[in-house]
């Protein structure tokens, strides 16, 4: 999984072309680390499919504001620069990383 960090989140999602899926994320967040075994998982099993990514919003708050994260973990895809669908912590507690990959499956 690409690291994202404001110096390189427009180059890699915003002007990226095709699906990019980003996982915002912090290592002081629970259920973030609990769900990253899963997501990096999920990333290999998937890998040609899009462009898997992660930011930890502990050192990029104002980019995770800006793309309306507004609470963690949060998974986004994003087709050719434009947010697509956002699964936010309650959606992936009930769900699990299922729902995220039968939405990977529709969008591809």
């Amino acid at each position: 999984m690409i690291e994202l960090n404001k110096e390189n989140f427009e180059a890699e999602v915003l002007q990226a072309e095709g699906l990019v899926f980003v996982d915002f994320w912090s290592e002081k967040c629970e259920p973030c680390m609990a769900l990253m075994p899963e997501v990096i998982a999920f990333a290999e099993k998937n890998a040609g499919k899009a462009k898997f990514c992660k930011l930890d919003t502990a050192g990029n708050k104002r980019l995770a504001i800006s793309q309306k994260v507004m609470g963690i973990p949060t998974l986004v895809f994003y087709k050719n620069g434009e947010k697509v669908h956002t699964f936010d912590a309650g959606m992936i507690d009930s769900g699990g990383i299922a729902a995220v990959q039968k939405k990977l499956d529709e969008l591809v």
